[in-house]
C-alpha cells in the first residue's frame, strides 16, 4: 500500500488534452436483478440499458417496462455486443445498464482542476471486488477527495464491487487513469511525492508528518506494491502489528488509514 502528496504546481498540459471515455462517466451494471435494482432505485440516474436481441419472454418485458416507467433508453444488441460491453462473459444474462457516477471523472481532470482532492487514494492490483468495495465505502465516509481505480489491474466496478460497497461505488469519488503505474508517475509530475505502506518501515501511520495534500497508494496482500508503482515511492511507512500478527486485510489497512486522516481533521 502506498501514500502520495502533491504541491500546489499547475498539472501538466496533457492532462487538460485527454478525451473521456464512457467508462469514466459511468457504473455499468449486468445481469437481470442488478440491472432492475438500479432502475427500481429512484435516487440513481440510468443513461441507458443495452439489452441482447435475443432476449424475449417475461424476464425481458420486466426490464423493458421498468425502463419505460423512469423514461431510460433502452438499446438492441447483439449478445456478443452485450457481454463485450459488460466486460463479463458469463454473467450478463444478456442485459446491461450504465448508471451515472455524479463523482466520477479522470484522474487528469482531478490533477488539471483548480480544486485537487486533499486526499487520494491509489488502487494497485487490488483483484478482489469485495475489497475494491469495501475500500470504496469506507474512503467515500471517511471524506477522501479520490479513489483511483485503474481500468487495467484491479477489479473492475461491476455488481459485486457495488454490492460489497452497498451502493456506495455509485456515489464515490472515483478517478479513472489506465494503470496504476501511469497514475504514480502523474501524481509525481503534479508533485504528488509518493509513499507505501511497509512492515518493516520505522515510520508509522500515527506519527509520520503527512502534507495537507496526500495521496495514498494501496497494494494488494499478496504481491503489495507492484514493480511499476515502486520506482516511484519515496519513503515507505507501516501500521503497527502485534500478536504476531504481519499484515491487515488491505480493505482493514484502508479503513485504518483513512481514519487515522479523519482523527487528524483531514
Amino acid at each position: 500500500m502506498l501514500l502520495a502528496v502533491p504541491h500546489e504546481r499547475s498539472a501538466p498540459r496533457e492532462y487538460r488534452e485527454q478525451a473521456t471515455s464512457p467508462k469514466d462517466r459511468f457504473v455499468t451494471v449486468y445481469g437481470r436483478k442488478p440491472v432492475l435494482e438500479a432502475l427500481a432505485d429512484t435516487r440513481l440516474t440510468v443513461d441507458k440499458v443495452v439489452l441482447a436481441d435475443n432476449a424475449h419472454g417475461l424476464a425481458a418485458r420486466e426490464i423493458i417496462d421498468a425502463a419505460r416507467e423512469r423514461g431510460v433508453e433502452v438499446q438492441r444488441a447483439t449478445p456478443h455486443r452485450v457481454k463485450v460491453l459488460a466486460g463479463n462473459g458469463k454473467q450478463d444474462q444478456g442485459v446491461l445498464a450504465d448508471v451515472v457516477a455524479p463523482r466520477m471523472r479522470t484522474l487528469a481532470d482531478a490533477l488539471a482542476s483548480s480544486r485537487r482532492p486533499s486526499s487520494v487514494l491509489l488502487l494497485d492490483g487490488i483483484t478482489t471486488p469485495a475489497n475494491v468495495g469495501m475500500i470504496l465505502r469506507t474512503a467515500t465516509a471517511a471524506g477522501i477527495g479520490g479513489i483511483v481505480v485503474p481500468r487495467r489491474g484491479v477489479a473492475g466496478l461491476d455488481p459485486l464491487v457495488v454490492k460489497a460497497s452497498a451502493g456506495v461505488a455509485f456515489t464515490a469519488p472515483v478517478l479513472r487513469v489506465a494503470t496504476a503505474a501511469e497514475a504514480a508517475a502523474d501524481l509525481r509530475a503534479a508533485g504528488y511525492p509518493l509513499y507505501g505502506l511497509d512492515a518493516g518501515a520505522r515510520r508509522t501511520v500515527f506519527d509520520a508528518d503527512l502534507p495537507g495534500q496526500a495521496a495514498f497508494v494501496l497494494g494488494s496482500e499478496t504481491s503489495g506494491v507492484t514493480d511499476g508503482v515502486r520506482p516511484h515511492v519515496n519513503r515507505w511507512l507501516s501500521i503497527p502489528m502485534a500478536g504476531g500478527v504481519e499484515s491487515l486485510n488491505v480493505a482493514t489497512a484502508a479503513a485504518v488509514l483513512c481514519f487515522e486522516l479523519v482523527r487528524r481533521g483531514r
